[in-house]
Formats: structure tokens, C-alpha cells, sequence
């Protein structure tokens, strides 16, 4: 087989060593470049390269090799200790930020206070050089570092106009501190800048730790996702013995035993004994499903209280919920538009700046006359101090920073800018049914008896029966009638299979199940009750009848409510212009009764969650920047593939972890405020850009000195460090504002 013909293969590594965009460009851009990649994308979130490839081609020790090349690290090693291993560096990387981020933050404050207060005071510029030192070349050395590596590769991102700005600023402040009189001889004061090369590096760091703190824990999904599947199996062999094995033995067409509690290892079809099973993963539907012979069975979700024994069908990565696992991974390592603006300007904007200082500085040095070179070597340091990228910086995680903590005040959880800048673009918004617009747990809505007297009579015996029931809908009855009744001793207590349960109390037996047990024991029901149950099912409600041997006694409403602020939050939400749709893995009738009562126009139902993946999917071909809302496991699939992925806080750890948004109590209507939320902070965030861009179209030229020939005016250095200041005062102050908007 030729190259062309060898199908490429996909497969994701973690890198280490990225702090910006631009590195997860340049190492994009190296993977492409390699002879057998068909194509690259670098996840700054999630720290992980997607790369396909022909394996007869290139190996991943050769993609590993020319990363390394450019001074980063492909983690090639696929196993599960490895990715443990990125996780505890990355960790590790983290803490060390935020200690020299905080560190910076305490030296800086002496530093403007001297700076601001007190330089006439005895070796004040001593002073400040102690405490600019180790800011600049221990607190901000990775600035240096990765500047001189950009530089090695002929290229620049923020970090080489930090390392230039600083260190220029710095020496030149530790030149003037040990030589003030090359100054004083020619008339010029001997200015130092500590003060501005302590306080970029301590508010660029701020600005690295918000970032890397919105970034934390994205793998914490997968690792739970992989706990779903237990580790050892029991099959049984021909002779009917059962013995436990490791799951990795686990082969197409073992039969499989499982017992009460466990979790069910792989996808297959029970053989023999029958139970209930909590599919609340794959369906996301409060009810478990009975389980008999012939029936399947998905990995990951859990038996309740019978057992039984099933035939292997589907084993390793071909199960449902590896196929889930698979959809998350890919998702969480996929290419998202964050903040790539400002990056984009930033490539363009530093060697720009740099230019224009070296420019200004021959410049000086041609037509400066006398004193050319000293204001030339002034006047470059006072266009890279007033370009430095504070304001640029912090326009973004300043706005995010204040956003982020005015959600949480509103019990909206938001991992990261990627979520605020898509929801301000989202258009399309899909609510899983149970658990986000229902409750999500079986409730009793009605108990109609057909008369008092038979109700104070026969309550404790309906108590009784279905205590000892299995059913899960038992359970809700028994929590309504607990506070009314006691129990009583039954005799001859049956369960009759996937129809209700049976029992004797004094020699007379009593039922309770659905209408196919009253119809087969020829129980009567009176046209008072037949009627209001037949209303009740067109609402799509479950309905349980309990009797004696000769008439029905009681009829019983169950279902799973709507919650109360759900149909007001859906009728915001599209008076936002946002489209609003229902997926749900329950049946027709009961999402249209649903949908009609919070008026959802548009709804799915009997979906599966590789289903509600590709309703989105769909949804986003046709140019809808889609939302997905959801509480289960069953909804990680598609909250993994929707442009926007908010989880209910009271649903699955793994929803949560999914999501780039959690509403922390489960309440529908924090949606459209999460919502409003994200469209002010990404205004914020625009407005921050533009006066930093602003600030620096008009602040380089007067640095540079373009008014000098005119009238004279030059920028001092210093006056130029309260300008960048200045600037990022506005840009954190702009922020703040979001703390009083709506």
C-alpha cells in the first residue's frame, strides 16, 4: 500500500513548555511542517497537540524530536502514568507561578511608593534597585527565557517586548544608579525606572496566573469518564462457575455475571435472570430501565437490586461509553477561537514596536546633534517602557477576572474566556429535558382514592406493598405516604415482572401496577378513576393503580415536574433572540407534553447522546453558534461538541467537568443572566482593546519624539511610565464596572 493510500491515523499528546499562543503556534506550525502530517492543532487550554498522521510516514518520536528542537516537549508516551505525570507538572508549574506572581506584587508596592513619595531620600535608587532585582531577573526570568527563544527562531510574541522593555529599563535604571554623573556632566538628570520594569513584570504575571487558573483541572473529566469502568469482571464459565478476571480479558461473546450494585463492565445482552438498571447515563432519565433475557446493556451504567448474567457484545473502545470518553478527549483538544485578537495583533504589534525603537534611536543618533545618542538611548527606552503590553495585557483577563466573579456571586460557575466570548455569539441554546428543565426525580403528583374511608382503611397496606416493591417508581410513593402511614406484616409478597407487585394481608390479596395487571386479575375500575387517569396519561404522566382482588381503590399521578422558573427562562431566552430546543431521551408523548407546557417550539426525542452530538452538530453546519444545557453524563458527548456547554450544578461531576459553565443550583433562569453576563464582559473586553490600542497609536510617536521638531516636546521616560500605568488603571477600572452592570 502507497503513502497516499494509507489511511492517517489520529492521535493526541500533551505538550509541555507552552505559556502563550504564540508557542502553541509555533509548535502548530512545526507539526505541520513535518513530511507525513496531514494536519496539526495546539490546544493552549488543554496543553494537548491533535495531530493526524501516516504512520509510514512519521513517527511520534520524530514529531516528539522537532518539538524539541524549538525548546518544548512532546509527551509521546500514551499510557495513563504519563498523562499523570503532565498533570503534577502542570500542577507544580502553577504554584511556582503564583508564588513569583505574588512575590512581584509585594516587592512592587515599596517600589511605587518610592518611586512616587520618596526620591530625595538617602540612596533611594539603591533601595529600589534591591527591590527591582528580583523581580525582573527571578520573579520574570521566563520572560527572558522564552524572549531569547523566540529570538533563537527568529520570531516574537508578548514576552519578547516584555523581556526588551524591562531589561532596557532596567539596566539603563542600574546604569544611571552607578554612573549619574555621565548625566550631570551634560546637564541631564540621571532618571531610574525600577519602578516600571518591577510593576509590568508583577502585572503581566497576574495576568499569566488568571489565565493558567482558568485552564486548570481540563483532563479532570476524562479521568472520571475512565472511573466509570470498573477494573475486574466475573464471567462464567461453561460448568456455571463464576470467577473474577481483569477487564482488559474481556472478549466478545463471555458471558458476564453481574450482581447487585455493580457496574456493568462492557455493552452487551443479558442471557439469564432479570434486575433494573440506572441508564441515567446513557438516557439521562431518573427511571431505571427492567432488565430481562434479550435485552442490552450499556458499560458504565449500574445495577440495582436483582441479578444477572449477559453475553459480551462490545469490549475495549468499541463500548458506548469509550465511544463518549473518545468524543470528550477530542473535543477538550480541539482548536478554540480564544482571544486569538489579540495574539494575531501582538505578532505584528512587537517587532513593530522594536523596529520603531531602534529606528528612533538612529534617528537621535543622526539628527540629534550634540547630546543625539543620549536622547536617542532615552528616547528608544521611552517608546518600548510606553508600548509595553500592560494595558494589552490585562484587557482580557482583567474583563474576565471581574466576569468570572460577578457569575459566581450569581451561582454561575464560568471555566474560562472561551465560554464568555461564545456565548456572546451563541444563537442556537438546547436544554436537555430531565434534570435541566424538569426535576429530574420522580415526584407523586396525585393520590386519588376513591373514597376517605377507603383511604384511612387500606393506606397502610398500599405503604406496605410497595415498600417491599423494586419498582423505582416505588420509591416516590412510599416518600408521599411515609408522613400518613405505617407498616403492616404482608403474606405471599410476589413481584410480577415488568407489571407490578402483589400481596396478601387477612387472606385477601392486594395490587399495585399498571392498567395491564388490574385488566389480567379482571379488577374493576370505577368511571370516577378510569377517567381521571385517562387525563392524566395525556398530560404523560405515569400512572399506577392500587386495588384489591375485585376493585381499584386509589390511582396515582407520577411524573417528573417541570421545574417552576422553566417556561418564564425559556421565554427570555428567545426574547434574546436566542433560539431555544428541546433534546430528550424520553419517549414523543412525554417531551411534547413538556415542550407545550414551557413552550419550546422545536424538540427531539428517543435520543441517545451520540444523537443530541449530532443534533448539534447539525445545528452548528448550518451557521448556528450552538449552546447545549445539561445535567447527566448521558449529555457530555454533546456538551463536549456545542460551542457553549453549561452544566446543572446539582447533575453529574462529569456534566460539570464537560461544561465551560455550571449553574451551581440547578436553577434554569440563571441561564439568560450567564448569558447577558458574557455579552458585557466581551464588550468590556473590546472597549479594553481599543483604548490600549488607542493609547498606543498615540503614545509611541510623541515616545518617539515626533513633536520634537515641532514645538520642542519630548516624552520623559518617567512621564512615560505613568502613561503605561495610566493606561492600565483605565483598562482594570473599564473591568471593574462589570461588578454594577446587569
Amino acid at each position: 500500500m502507497n503513502s497516499q493510500q494509507e489511511k492517517p491515523v489520529k492521535k493526541q499528546f500533551p505538550v509541555t513548555g507552552l505559556s502563550c499562543a504564540s508557542c502553541a503556534s509555533n509548535v502548530e506550525l512545526k507539526l505541520n511542517s513535518q513530511p507525513g502530517v496531514v494536519q496539526a492543532v495546539v490546544n493552549l487550554a488543554s496543553q494537548i497537540a491533535t495531530v493526524e498522521f501516516i504512520p509510514s510516514q512519521v513517527k511520534p518520536e520524530d514529531l516528539k524530536e522537532s518539538i524539541v528542537s524549538i525548546g518544548y516537549d512532546l509527551i509521546t508516551d500514551e499510557s495513563v502514568n504519563a498523562r499523570e505525570e503532565l498533570e503534577n507538572i502542570q500542577q507544580k508549574n502553577y504554584r511556582s507561578l503564583k508564588f513569583r506572581t505574588i512575590t512581584s506584587v509585594i516587592l512592587s508596592v515599596p517600589l511605587v511608593v518610592i518611586s512616587m513619595f520618596f526620591m530625595n531620600m538617602p540612596y533611594a535608587n539603591y533601595i529600589m534597585w534591591l527591590l527591582a532585582t528580583p523581580i525582573v531577573l527571578w520573579m520574570g526570568r521566563n520572560f527572558f527565557i522564552n524572549g531569547w527563544k523566540q529570538l533563537m527562531h527568529r520570531s516574537a510574541n508578548m514576552d519578547t517586548l516584555v523581556a526588551l522593555s524591562t531589561g532596557i529599563a532596567y539596566l539603563f535604571s542600574v546604569y544611571n544608579t552607578l554612573f549619574p554623573g555621565f548625566w550631570h556632566n551634560r546637564g541631564l538628570h540621571a532618571h531610574v525606572y525600577f519602578e516600571a520594569a518591577g510593576v509590568v513584570i508583577a502585572l503581566i504575571l497576574l495576568g499569566r496566573v488568571l489565565e493558567e487558573g482558568a485552564k486548570a483541572n481540563t483532563s479532570s473529566a476524562i479521568k472520571k469518564l475512565i472511573g466509570l469502568q470498573p477494573k475486574t469482571v466475573f464471567k462464567v464459565a461453561a460448568d456455571g462457575s463464576s470467577k473474577e478476571f481483569l477487564i482488559s480479558t474481556v472478549k466478545t461473546g463471555d458471558i458476564i455475571l453481574i450482581k447487585p450494585g455493580e457496574k456493568i463492565p462492557v455493552d452487551g445482552l443479558v442471557t439469564q435472570g432479570n434486575s433494573y438498571v440506572d441508564e441515567s447515563l446513557i438516557t439521562g432519565e431518573p427511571v431505571p430501565v427492567f432488565k430481562e433475557p434479550g435485552t442490552s446493556v450499556f458499560a458504565g451504567t449500574i445495577n440495582q437490586k436483582g441479578s444477572f448474567q449477559f453475553r459480551a457484545e462490545k469490549v475495549g473502545a468499541d463500548t458506548l461509553l469509550s465511544g463518549i470518553i473518545k468524543m470528550v478527549q477530542e473535543a477538550q483538544g480541539s482548536k478554540a477561537p480564544v482571544q486569538k485578537l489579540v495574539d494575531k495583533i501582538a505578532r505584528i504589534f512587537v517587532p513593530v514596536v522594536v523596529i520603531i525603537s531602534i529606528i528612533t534611536l538612529f534617528i537621535w543618533v543622526i539628527f540629534g546633534g550634540e547630546n543625539g545618542l543620549i536622547q536617542g538611548i532615552m528616547s528608544m527606552v521611552t517608546v518600548l517602557v510606553v508600548a509595553c503590553p500592560c494595558a494589552l495585557g490585562l484587557a482580557t483577563p482583567t474583563a474576565i477576572m471581574v466576569g468570572i466573579g460577578k457569575g459566581a456571586e450569581n451561582n454561575i460557575l464560568i471555566r474560562d474566556a472561551e465560554a464568555l466570548e461564545n456565548t456572546y455569539r451563541m444563537n442556537a441554546l438546547v436544554l436537555d429535558k430531565t434534570g435541566t428543565i424538569t426535576e429530574g426525580k420522580p415526584t407523586v403528583e396525585k393520590i386519588e382514592w376513591i373514597t376517605e374511608a377507603d383511604k384511612s382503611l387500606f393506606v397502610n397496606i398500599f405503604f406496605s406493598l410497595e415498600k417491599a416493591s423494586e419498582h423505582p417508581l416505588a420509591e416516590a410513593i412510599t416518600d408521599n405516604l411515609k408522613s400518613i402511614a405505617s407498616p403492616v406484616l404482608l403474606d405471599d409478597i410476589q413481584s410480577i415482572t415488568g407489571k407490578g407487585i402483589t400481596g396478601k394481608y387477612k387472606g385477601i390479596s392486594y395490587f399495585v401496577g399498571g392498567n395491564r395487571l388490574m385488566l389480567e386479575n379482571n379488577i374493576i375500575v370505577s368511571p370516577v378513576l378510569e377517567q381521571l387517569a385517562v387525563a392524566w396519561e395525556s398530560e404523560a404522566k405515569s400512572i399506577i393503580y392500587f386495588a384489591d382482588n375485585q376493585r381499584v381503590m386509589a390511582v396515582i399521578s407520577v411524573s417528573d415536574p417541570v421545574k417552576k422558573n422553566s417556561e418564564k427562562t425559556i421565554q427570555n431566552l428567545q426574547q434574546m433572540g436566542i433560539r431555544v430546543y428541546m433534546v430528550t431521551g424520553d419517549n414523543e408523548k412525554t417531551a411534547s407534553s413538556v415542550a407545550s407546557i414551557t413552550g419550546v417550539t422545536e424538540f427531539r426525542a428517543n435520543m441517545l447522546p451520540s444523537d443530541k452530538a449530532e443534533f448539534i452538530k447539525a445545528l452548528q453546519s448550518d451557521g448556528k453558534v450552538t449552546g447545549m444545557v445539561g445535567d447527566g453524563i448521558n449529555d457530555s458527548e454533546a456538551l463536549a461538541t456545542a460551542d457553549v456547554s453549561i452544566a446543572m450544578g446539582k447533575g453529574s461531576d462529569i456534566a460539570i467537568d464537560a461544561a465551560k459553565m455550571t449553574i451551581i443550583s440547578s436553577d434554569l433562569s440563571y441561564i439568560p443572566v450567564a448569558i447577558r453576563l458574557s455579552r458585557n464582559t466581551v464588550r468590556t473586553i473590546r472597549q479594553n482593546l481599543f483604548w490600549a490600542f488607542i493609547y498606543n497609536i498615540i503614545g509611541i510617536p510623541l515616545a518617539a519624539g515626533i513633536l520634537f521638531p515641532v514645538n520642542g516636546f519630548l516624552i520623559n521616560p518617567m512621564i512615560a511610565g505613568a502613561a503605561m500605568a495610566l493606561s492600565s488603571v483605565s483598562v482594570v477600572s473599564n473591568s471593574l464596572r462589570l461588578k454594577w452592570t446587569n
